[in-house]
C-alpha cells in the first residue's frame, strides 16, 4: 500500500473530496441517458410493431375476402378479355371504377389508351382521375394489383385537399384528388 500513497492520483482523490463525487455523479447521468435511449428506442419499435401487425390483418382480411369470391375482380381470367381492344379497355375502365367505388372514392374522369406509344404491345393504359379518403388509398392500390385481371400500376399521382380556412372538421372530410396510371395485358377472347 506504500506504493500507492505517495501516487500523484491517489493525492488528488484524498484531497480533493469533490472529484470522486463528481465521477460518480457523471457516470449515473451517463447511464441515465443511455437507459432513456434504450427505452425510446424500444417504444418507437413497439409502435412500428403495433402498426405492420395492423396492417398485416387487415391485408389478411382482404385475402380471405378474395378468396370466398366476394370482392369485385377476385376470379377470372389474368388477362384484359374482349373481342376487340376497345371492348378490353372498357372492362379495364370498370375494373377501375368498380375497385374505387368498392372504397368509397368516386371517379372524376378517365381516359383509355388502346396503343400508348411507351406500351408493349398487346397492353392498354387507363388514366383515371379519382377522389378517396387518405385512409383507403393503399386498399384501392391493393385491390387494383392483387385482383383479377392482373393489372399495373404504372403512376400514382396524389393531391391532398386544399388549405382553406375553415374548421378541422372540414379538413377531416376532404378527401384526395388521386391521378393512377394503370395498364393490364389483353388477350381476345376465342
Amino acid at each position: 500500500m506504500k506504493i500507492l500513497a505517495g501516487h500523484p492520483i491517489t493525492k488528488l482523490l484524498t484531497r480533493a473530496q469533490a472529484l470522486p463525487v463528481l465521477a460518480y455523479v457523471a457516470a449515473f447521468v451517463g447511464l441515465m441517458i443511455i437507459a432513456w435511449l434504450a427505452l425510446a428506442g424500444l417504444v418507437n419499435d413497439y409502435r412500428d410493431y403495433v402498426a405492420t401487425a395492423d396492417m398485416l390483418e387487415r391485408i389478411e382480411s382482404h385475402r380471405k375476402l378474395n378468396e370466398s369470391g366476394a370482392a369485385s375482380g377476385s376470379s377470372g381470367s389474368p388477362f384484359l378479355e374482349g373481342p376487340t381492344l376497345t371492348v378490353a379497355g372498357a372492362a379495364l375502365q370498370q375494373r377501375v371504377a368498380a375497385a374505387v367505388k368498392e372504397v368509397g372514392g368516386s371517379v372524376l374522369s378517365s381516359q383509355i389508351e388502346l396503343q400508348a406509344p411507351d406500351a408493349k404491345p398487346g397492353y392498354i393504359s387507363l388514366t383515371a382521375s379519382c377522389e378517396v379518403d387518405q385512409a383507403m388509398l393503399q386498399q384501392l392500390l391493393y385491390d387494383l394489383e392483387s385482383g383479377m385481371p392482373y393489372l399495373f400500376i404504372d403512376q400514382v399521382q396524389v393531391q391532398a385537399p386544399s388549405v382553406t380556412e375553415g374548421s378541422g372538421a372540414d379538413q377531416q372530410g376532404a378527401r384526395l384528388k388521386v391521378q393512377i396510371d394503370v395498364s393490364g395485358q389483353w388477350q381476345a377472347v376465342k
